[in-house]
């Protein structure tokens, strides 16, 4: 658990690469070039602060219920849910399926993670060396999930074959993660107006500094190893190259400052997504045109903080406020 910081970013290359694109899921997302826009909801049964969709090698939806302690599933097929209780305080805030289908969730109540297998309901907890708040987690190729303490101030790798946590001490309050292409460690720094990046090969975290009052919170990774990140405080997205350590593009998102850029994702095609939480609104952005496509929302109040694609391309979104899953195809 060694820790470096400084403000130029470096490149070592890391070992093994990661899953490409979206959120670094176990499920690559698809594309829809000809999307219709649909858009259809679905009220959850607990809609306790329901929130960060993931979905899984079943086709399934799995969503973190975060104040009703619950992994609930959306079957799109039967449009029917299925949820599992999870262990006293657990309070499970974003969640990933493997490519087994083990749901692996963020305990950010008890400092844990938690494993879920669907088939038998059975849970078992990981727990953090140094407790915290887990918050968003990832996974790459060879079974490792890495995570966020945002309060904590901490990154935590789990080896998922055997349990086994390691812990890396970082600052300003890491939230958002993504992995680039070499398998560097990426998260933003929501209370520093940074971006970290973990070299898993040495421990060392470099950082990048942004604008004040930027409020980097979310990123996602693109198929040609971009990687996109919304600045919640700005009304921007941004696009970085990680392999330059540089910034490529900043992009005004159309509700402007005050539109709260909160989730963002990119399809099997490159298109990115992000929602402006105050306004109830989605944006997609093609980043061979810099079309952008805005989506006004059937609810008001949705409250997103997390979207994914599936792998056929559709964009699924929870809302937290409302308490309804939603998909655009």
């Amino acid at each position: 658990m060694t820790l470096g910081i400084g403000f130029a970013l470096f490149l070592l290359l890391a070992p093994g690469p990661a899953w490409a694109g979206g959120s670094n899921y176990g499920v690559a997302p698809g594309a829809r070039p000809d999307l219709a826009g649909r858009i259809a909801e679905w009220p959850v049964p607990t809609p306790r602060f329901a929130r960060d969709p993931a979905p899984g090698p079943d086709g399934n939806i799995y969503i973190a219920v975060m104040s009703g302690n619950k992994i609930a599933r959306f079957d799109p097929r039967a449009q029917a849910f299925t949820e599992w209780d999870l262990p006293p305080g657990a309070r499970p805030h974003g969640l990933l399926v493997d490519p087994r289908g083990q749901v692996w969730y963020t305990g950010s109540g008890n400092g844990t993670i938690g494993q879920l297998d669907p088939a038998t309901g059975k849970v078992i907890e990981h727990r953090a060396p140094s407790g915290g708040d887990p918050h968003t987690l990832v996974i790459d190729d060879r079974g490792v999930i890495w995570f966020t303490v945002q309060n904590g101030n901490r990154i935590g790798r789990l080896d998922t074959r055997n349990g086994r946590i390691t812990e890396f001490s970082t600052r300003g309050n890491p939230y958002g993660i993504a992995l680039d292409r070499a398998g560097h460690v990426w998260f933003c720094q929501i209370g520093g107006d940074r971006l970290g990046r973990l070299d898993p090969g040495t421990g060392r975290i470099t950082e990048f500094p942004l604008e004040a009052g930027s409020r980097p919170r979310r990123m996602a990774a693109a198929p040609d190893g971009s990687l996109w990140v919304t600045l919640y405080g700005k009304g921007t997205l941004l696009r970085v190259d990680p392999a330059a350590g540089r910034v490529v593009k900043e992009y005004a998102l159309p509700a402007g400052p005050g539109g709260g850029p909160y989730a963002v994702t990119v399809d099997g095609a490159g298109v990115v997504w992000a929602n402006e939480i105050r306004t109830d609104t989605v944006v997609r952005l093609d980043p061979r045109t810099d079309a952008l496509r805005v989506f006004e929302l059937p609810s008001r109040g949705v409250g997103i903080r997390k979207m994914i694609v599936d792998a056929e391309g559709r964009l699924w979104y929870m809302g937290s406020h409302n308490g309804r899953l939603g998909v655009i195809e």
